[in-house]
């Protein structure tokens, strides 16, 4: 799973790659064409998606676990369409995560879940297999 330094950024749509940081705002990177731009701390927020995570009935469950459950039932269970029913994302998350909170995980949160998830799939970011844990820098 390879999530480091992508970021959501409030106001635009899709996610977008970390390039450098600046102390009014960080410059980053759209995932399809690489062309960077500024974005600054005054008209955005920024999310980056390794502090993402999904209520549960104990405490929360990281986003990586999440999208590593639906990289292992992909096969047995195709996901959804973000645009799909309530009850039919409903149904999905009951089967990869099932101890989700469903006072807290709302419908618009499960529809971000799967447009990152397809997202980041489509690009190749997410792989069946664990990312080593070596620092190059």
């Amino acid at each position: 799973m390879n999530i480091k330094n992508i970021i959501a950024v409030s106001g635009l749509p899709g996610l977008f790659k970390l390039v450098a940081s600046k102390t009014n705002g960080l410059l980053v990177a759209d995932m399809d064409t690489g062309k960077s731009r500024f974005c600054s701390v005054r008209q955005h927020q920024f999310t980056p998606m390794e502090t993402v995570a999904i209520y549960t009935d104990t405490d929360t469950a990281e986003i990586s676990t999440v999208f590593q459950a639906m990289l292992d039932k992909m096969n047995e269970l195709p996901v959804p369409s973000a645009s799909g029913s309530h009850k039919e994302l409903q149904k999905y998350f009951e089967v990869i995560l099932p101890d989700y909170d469903r006072d807290k995980v709302f419908h618009s949160d499960m529809k971000k879940v799967i447009k990152w998830f397809t997202f980041l799939n489509d690009r190749g970011y997410l792989t069946a297999a664990p990312e080593p844990n070596t620092e190059e820098e």
